[in-house]
């Protein structure tokens, strides 16, 4: 047994080298090939989501608040939704304020 797992292993070391010379082509469906520009791009895209989700939170805090029917309860919730979701905007502003200016320093060299 010891005997026929030498050689597959043998075997298996000296097809290695012809295994590895086969030719794969992958496409880069990015169409882009400098990681700077990637890296924003990728940054962008996630501002944007995280933008998105922060006009959604917007819309239903004021959705709560417009259908309290004067229950009181849904006022305060649709208020703490509209105040974190103002500041999550706030944040998201500035994170893509902060990202814009270092990229720019870093592709141009100024800020």
């Amino acid at each position: 047994m010891k005997k026929i797992k030498a050689i597959i292993v043998s075997v298996g070391a000296l097809a290695m080298p012809y295994i590895a010379q086969a030719q794969v082509t992958l496409t880069n469906p990015l169409g882009e090939n400098d990681v700077r520009v990637i890296i924003g791009t990728v940054i962008s895209g996630a501002l944007s989501v995280a933008g998105t989700l922060a006009l959604l939170m917007f819309v239903y805090g004021g959705i709560l608040w417009l259908t309290d029917m004067g229950k009181g309860d849904q006022v305060k919730k649709g208020k703490d939704i509209l105040v974190w979701a103002t500041l999550g905007i706030i944040l998201i502003a500035g994170a893509y304020v902060l990202t814009d200016a270092i990229f720019s320093a870093v592709l141009t060299g100024s800020v």
